[in-house]
């Protein structure tokens, strides 16, 4: 493992513990807003909005990891049939297109947060820029993974068991990695 991966994992794993903050602090407060409401007629008024950020910023920080796992589901029927070389043209065409859409995802997140930074969030009064950051905070991280694979790629490090990049389900991805049927 060289010294990109060791990074990559790193980062990877500074990502689920935000993740694992941010489960946690979105169950105790949508969990302890339900027990003032109704045990004591009270609330906390900012729980709402914040959770529903957390729950934005999760959903972009987990795609993140999903991303450098492979973890996405896809299909690989016709990938999966070719040769070594087809696997690569096909993985090259494939990194191309989501550089594009990950351009497109900072750029139109760019746009929205510097749209929205004057903007006040109705209960903590927080700039509304926080959400689309979480995009530029996904599209910069997917930049670099996707890079990654092309540039692995295109020096002959990737094996072949690693050029199908998406699974069909869940239940095969399962099957594939342990060997037997859960």
């Amino acid at each position: 493992m060289d010294w990109l991966d060791k990074a990559t994992a790193a980062y990877c794993k500074l990502l689920e513990l935000l993740l694992v903050l941010l489960l946690a602090a979105m169950v105790l407060m949508v969990f302890g807003n339900v027990v003032l409401r109704y045990g004591f007629n009270s609330g906390i008024t900012f729980s709402e909005e914040l959770s529903r950020w957390a729950f934005v910023w999760m959903t972009f920080l987990g795609a993140i990891i999903a991303l450098k796992e492979n973890g996405h589901l896809g299909t690989d029927m016709l990938v999966s049939r070719l040769g070594p070389t087809g696997k690569k043209v096909c993985l090259a065409i494939g990194e191309t297109l989501m550089l594009y859409v990950v351009w497109l995802v900072l750029s139109g997140s760019w746009a929205q947060s510097k749209i929205s930074w004057e903007v006040e969030a109705p209960v903590t009064g927080w700039s509304m820029a926080w959400l689309p950051i979480a995009g530029i905070v996904f599209a910069i991280s997917a930049a670099v993974f996707h890079a990654l694979k092309l540039a692995k790629l295109a020096t002959g490090k990737l094996r072949d068991d690693e050029l199908v990049t998406v699974q069909e389900s869940e239940d095969l991805a399962h099957i594939k990695a342990d060997g037997e049927i859960k």
